[in-house]
C-alpha cells in the first residue's frame, strides 16, 4: 500500500509529458510550446516535456486524427508505461474541429485511444491547458 501511495505521489509531483501533433494548423502546438516558457513556467508543477514515449506519463495530443497517423498514435500510446494518461488539447483533438468532415479525418483522439481530459478551444489558452493537466494530476493523486 505504501508503494502505491508513493508512486501516485511521485506521478502527481512530476508528470512527464509527451506532445504528439497529429496534423492541423499548429495553433494548439504553439500554445503547448508556450507552456514551457518562463511566462507560464509549468515546471513549478513538475511538468517536464520528454521526447520519448517510454519516459512519459501524460500524452498531450493536438490536431485531428487522420487515417495516416492513427496507427502511429496508437503505437506511441502503447509504448508508454502504465499508468498512462491522455490529454486532448484543442477542438480538433476533441472532436475533429473544422476538419471533422474531411475524407481522411477520423475525428477526435478518443476514436483511437482513451482520453482522460479534454481541453476545448481553438486554440485553447495556455492557462486552460495547465488547468486540464492540473485537474488530471489531482485525479491521479486520489
Amino acid at each position: 500500500m505504501l508503494r502505491v501511495g508513493l508512486t501516485n505521489w511521485a506521478r502527481r509531483k512530476s508528470p512527464w509529458v509527451l506532445h504528439f501533433n497529429s496534423g492541423a494548423c499548429n495553433a494548439c502546438d504553439i500554445e503547448v510550446v508556450a507552456l514551457l516558457t518562463p511566462r507560464y513556467d509549468v515546471e513549478r508543477f513538475g511538468i517536464l516535456l520528454k521526447p520519448t514515449p517510454r519516459h512519459a506519463d501524460v500524452l498531450v495530443a493536438t490536431g485531428p486524427v487522420t487515417r495516416q497517423c492513427a496507427q502511429r498514435l496508437k503505437r506511441i500510446y502503447e509504448q508508454m508505461p502504465d499508468p498512462k494518461f491522455v490529454v486532448a488539447v484543442g477542438a480538433c483533438a476533441c472532436s475533429g474541429g473544422v476538419f471533422r468532415k474531411c475524407y481522411n479525418v477520423i475525428k477526435g483522439v478518443d476514436k483511437v485511444i482513451p482520453v482522460d481530459v479534454y481541453v476545448p478551444g481553438c486554440p485553447p489558452r495556455p492557462e486552460a491547458i495547465i488547468d486540464g493537466i492540473v485537474k488530471l494530476l489531482k485525479e491521479v493523486g486520489g
